[in-house]
């Protein structure tokens, strides 16, 4: 990685957290590898300071060996070989359960994407090493990525020589991923010696057992499996190596992609170490570190992240080195470092992807989640998602109307979407997986704001395409009110023309008896609303598709719910949903939508079974709970865990895709001589089984 960045907060040593928890940041992958600096009293602070005894965590190790000294507050060192699913008493609560989606590509929203060339890799840390609780916590500041429709898969980037150097992803991270078809990938990280690394730890991580086998290559392909995650990216950059370790690691590469051949388990190799056993960052794919992409014998990583050195003449060369290796050029990532600068980043972008010709590589963006830590700490979830936005879809939001002039080349213009939307039912509340209140039929069941990636829907992957000849509405994911969940579908502006805002792109058989719900409602208005079925795609990227609008109602304040028959459509699959509105006499509007489902028929899962408390923990009037059930037959969404209290209202505690949960810091309500709980599944259309009960004696 390149020396000549004056960023401190990627050079300078960070002390956050309880008892001077130490987080080094590091020069783009130089450094420790954290979330961005919070000072005492934020949640990861107070997630460090309380330290719950049951309170399950993110996991975390060193190779074998560990650190001289103690480890800070909060920090707990352990052993990766030491490590067996059998002894882990949180693998409950870190493992991930939604399987992988397939997805398609639609026709490109505008002529400048592309289909089939670059991809994006985002290497993205989501809170400390230490102290990330496993299934979120009790706040809406987080980033709650939403654009997984331009991602081809996801590393969970993390690692620190002062808390652990393998990092695990945690669930909802991979559930919320999986469910938009994006792969999840945990973090080797050896860091440079100035930052902590020990060469120890790279010899530690490529040891052979008697037999000559890697046996720490074993060890972390059975976690991927025990976890529900699909690989490892693999950063070696501590200094001190020779050409027998860099043989050993090449070794290790070919063993690790070997034991996780049968489940599909991928590997990112970082362009660090080369072949002399060096640290020397390229910038490029060359026959110094090309061993460890591939060798004589075939693949020995699924693809490189190219160090941020490159420039036009290097990855030119690196991609026709890569295919005359038999390889696929956007099997390369070159390295976009956005970590201090966002979308005011100025790469060069035609030496990746050039406006008129095909794209070069691919491309990995370094800490997108600038886009919520640059703003100011009093943000909310409304600003963050407008930040996050801007950052994937471009200054002017809209994906089909894409600025080719910007500097900041957002991946809208560059790069195709995505979708998992091709099978019934498909339901979604728009939810974030993030919020300030929890509502479930429009009203309130929590009042405490919470974040939990696992909850989050399947949410419209063009934002925001909008075709109208009047006025341009303004469209947003909204915190203020919702149907279900955290938020909702927020259109407001002066409606002097009709606007056609397009949600889906959708792969959705369609038979006489196929119905869609909208739950919906105009706070200003009132709104004419109609859903818009498109049932062919465009013949060219670029081309607007062209909608049947089917009516659904003019709609005034209150939560409404309009069922549409597409039996008229005379079946056939409809590729694309949006809905059109239409305003009276150019007013202001402001509507609202909470659900969209599509169904040919209703749908209530099975109820969990045998919900029981594993285990408590009481001090101060105030009990933590562990809880675990049996999963549910047939297809669960994922699971919701209520409190019923004395006056017979249920409040909402959590919810999970897996079969435990953690609930912390519950108080005794007057009058009560139990805490009672209620656990139901919940379907793809969100309708809940009945439920399973349990209760603990004050």
């Amino acid at each position: 990685m390149t020396q000549q960045s004056s960023s401190l907060s990627r050079r300078g040593l960070v002390l956050t957290g309880a008892g001077g928890a130490a987080a080094l940041l590091g020069s783009a992958l130089t450094g420790t590898a954290t979330a961005a600096p919070r000072a005492p009293g934020t949640r990861a602070a107070r997630a460090v300071a309380a330290g719950a005894a049951l309170q399950p965590y993110a996991s975390y190790w060193f190779p074998d060996s560990l650190p001289s000294g103690d480890p800070g507050e909060g920090i707990t060192w352990r052993s990766l070989k030491e490590w067996t699913a059998v002894g882990d008493q949180d693998l409950a609560f870190n493992t991930a359960t939604v399987p992988l989606a397939d997805r398609f590509t639609p026709v490109p929203a505008n002529g400048t994407a592309r289909a089939h060339q670059a991809r994006i890799a985002p290497l993205v840390s989501f809170d400390h090493t230490a102290g990330n609780p496993s299934q979120g916590s009790a706040t809406a500041d987080y980033y709650a990525l939403t654009h997984w429709a331009y991602i081809d898969e996801l590393v969970f980037w993390g690692g620190s020589a002062k808390e652990g150097i393998v990092l695990a992803p945690n669930a909802p991270v991979v559930d919320a991923a999986h469910r938009n078809g994006v792969p999840v990938l945990g973090t080797v990280f050896l860091p440079p010696v100035h930052y902590g690394g020990d060469p120890r730890w790279t010899r530690d991580l490529v040891q052979r057992d008697a037999l000559g086998r890697f046996t720490l290559a074993r060890k972390l392909a059975e976690i991927a499996a025990a976890y529900g995650f699909d690989g490892w990216f693999i950063n070696a950059e501590t200094e001190g190596g020779d050409a027998a370790l860099a043989a050993d690691m090449h070794g290790f590469l070919r063993a690790l992609r070997a034991q996780g051949a049968s489940r599909g388990m991928r590997t990112i190799w970082y362009d660090a170490m080369d072949s002399s056993g060096d640290v020397a960052w390229q910038g490029a794919l060359n026959s110094r570190n090309q061993r460890f992409f591939q060798d004589e014998d075939g693949k020995v990583a699924d693809s490189m992240f190219v160090d941020f050195r490159w420039n036009r003449q290097t990855l030119a060369a690196s991609g026709r080195l890569a295919e005359t290796l038999d390889r696929g050029r956007y099997e390369l990532w070159a390295g976009v470092d956005v970590e201090s600068n966002g979308w005011n980043a100025r790469p060069d972008w035609d030496a990746i992807i050039p406006g008129d010709g095909d794209h070069v590589v691919s491309y990995g963006f370094y800490r997108p989640e600038w886009t919520l830590n640059h703003l100011p700490r009093d943000r909310t979830p409304g600003q963050f998602h407008a930040a996050d936005d801007r950052f994937w879809s471009g200054e002017g939001l809209d994906p089909t109307q894409p600025d080719p002039k910007a500097a900041w080349r957002a991946p809208a213009v560059a790069v195709a979407d995505r979708s998992t939307v091709f099978a019934l039912p498909f339901a979604t509340t728009f939810n974030t997986g993030h919020g300030l209140r929890w509502y479930e039929e429009g009203a309130v069941t929590s009042k405490s704001p919470w974040n939990h990636l696992g909850l989050q829907d399947r949410l419209p992957g063009r934002r925001w395409a909008v075709r109208t000849t009047g006025r341009r509405p303004d469209v947003s994911l909204d915190f203020e009110a919702a149907w279900r969940g955290g938020s909702s579908l927020l259109v407001a502006g002066e409606l002097d023309a009709p606007a056609t805002v397009e949600l889906y792109a959708t792969r959705l058989p369609l038979g006489r008896n196929t119905v869609v719900d909208i739950t919906h409602r105009a706070e200003e208005g009132p709104v004419r609303v109609e859903l818009a079925v498109a049932l062919h795609e465009p013949d060219e990227p670029g081309a607007p598709l062209r909608y049947t609008c089917l009516p659904a109602g003019t709609v005034r304040p209150g939560w409404t719910t309009a069922t549409v028959r597409l039996g008229s459509l005379g079946g056939g699959t409809a590729h694309a949903l949006g809905v059109r509105l239409t305003g009276q006499g150019g007013r202001p509007v402001k509507w609202r939508l909470g659900a969209l489902a599509v169904r040919e028929g209703p749908e209530r899962p099975a109820a969990p079974a045998h919900l029981r408390i594993t285990d408590a923990e009481q001090a101060g009037g105030k009990v933590a709970l562990r809880f675990s059930w049996r999963r549910s037959p047939g297809d669960v969404r994922h699971y919701e865990l209520h409190r019923t209290l004395p006056d017979g209202t249920r409040r909402f505690l959590g919810g999970t895709c897996g079969t435990a949960f953690y609930v912390p810091a519950l108080e005794r309500e007057r009058g009560e001589r139990a805490a009672l709980f209620e656990l139901r599944a919940v379907g793809e259309l969100y309708s809940a089984s009945g439920p399973a009960r349990t209760s603990r004696i004050w």
